[in-house]
């Protein structure tokens, strides 16, 4: 498995993979979405890649306060095998590296799957109700 930066040319099978394990909703834009992680800290939109297949993907930012991941997915024919667990660490040590001290992230409260698997990594469900105001309609 090779981790790297997200190329132009991956757009389509990151759309497809982030389709398969069920990340798109009705009022986010794929498209928008990658072309707006393009224009800050694109370096941190990584994928991870095997046997030339995009298996996984993860979004990684830093505000100057916390760190922030997005769009973790993992093809579902290969959750499990440890590859979410690996983009983590490396989107934990790139953070790291860049002197964050706390990443946040966000979960559908129902998502018990995705809950459990960030639990084991040792993350911990934040006493703070999550506000949100969208400013562009996608």
């Amino acid at each position: 498995m090779n981790i790297r930066a997200f190329q132009a040319s991956d757009e389509s099978a990151v759309i497809q993979l982030w389709q398969r394990a069920g990340l798109i909703r009705s009022w986010n834009n794929p498209h928008k979405d990658i072309l707006r992680k393009l224009k800050v800290q694109s370096q941190w939109f990584l994928v991870a890649e095997q046997d030339q297949k995009i298996n996984a993907s993860i979004m990684a930012g830093y505000d100057g306060h916390r760190g922030w991941i997005n769009y973790l997915a993992v093809d579902p024919m290969s959750q499990g095998s440890g590859i979410g667990r690996k983009m983590m660490e490396h989107a934990e040590q790139l953070l790291l590296e860049f002197g964050c001290p706390k990443i946040n992230l966000q979960i559908r409260r129902g998502n018990r799957e995705v809950i459990a698997f960030y639990e084991k990594l040792g993350y911990l469900e934040d006493d703070v109700v999550s506000f949100s105001k969208r400013l562009i309609e996608d």
